[in-house]
């Protein structure tokens, strides 16, 4: 559903720019971001765990990113009582350089198709191992928040994750989020705001 595009890194600078945010060049730059409270850490629970390879250093994202994480995380739960694995989240241009010795399709450091990542709004949520319900079950939930531009989804084909980044309009939007009614057959428990709920009843 979600293809990656030369179009769909553009829009994830776009908004890295929009937010003026900077690209985290090393490890010193990364930890003055958690001390202020910039990067925010990713925690595990009932609903969300980690590649174990990840460094616990590198869990860490924007705020906002961590929101819909959670959110995320919480629904995938009660719908499938299984967790959602994130796989990457705060890169630094370091790491990014050296990803891509290793991944020819790694995105690049620095230009119009960096790696999001490197702002700390981007995580990779596991897709291998899901099932086709789940996968469905994501793809549903990302559709209407892409939609609303609040978020920027790839479905990688070489490293089988969700890339996803999130706009900080999420936060706002949550706020406001109410459940709306599924299309029959549908059962999935995924919340969104009043303006979806008019879309979902008219598509009925």
């Amino acid at each position: 559903m979600f293809r990656p595009s030369h179009d769909s890194l553009l829009r994830q600078n776009e908004e890295i720019d929009r937010l003026e945010l900077p690209r985290i060049a090393d490890d010193i730059e990364l930890e003055e971001l958690k001390a202020s409270h910039d990067l925010v850490p990713i925690e595990e629970g009932e609903g969300l765990h980690f590649d174990r390879r990840l460094d616990p250093s590198r869990r860490y994202c924007r705020p906002w990113t961590r929101d819909f994480v959670e959110d995320l995380s919480e629904v995938y739960y009660r719908q499938f009582h299984d967790k959602i694995q994130v796989n990457s989240a705060v890169r630094t241009v370091k790491i990014q350089k050296k990803l891509r010795r290793h991944n020819r399709n790694a995105a690049p450091v620095d230009g119009d198709t960096a790696s999001s990542h490197l702002a700390g709004i981007t995580v990779d949520i596991q897709r291998r191992g899901m099932t086709k319900a789940q996968i469905h079950f994501v793809e549903y939930y990302l559709f209407y928040l892409n939609a609303l531009g609040l978020v920027e989804p790839e479905e990688e084909r070489h490293q089988w994750v969700f890339h996803i980044m999130v706009s900080d309009r999420y936060s706002d939007w949550r706020q406001t989020q109410t459940i709306f009614a599924l299309p029959p057959g549908e059962q999935f428990p995924v919340t969104a705001p009043a303006t979806v709920v008019s879309a979902v009843s008219s598509a009925n």
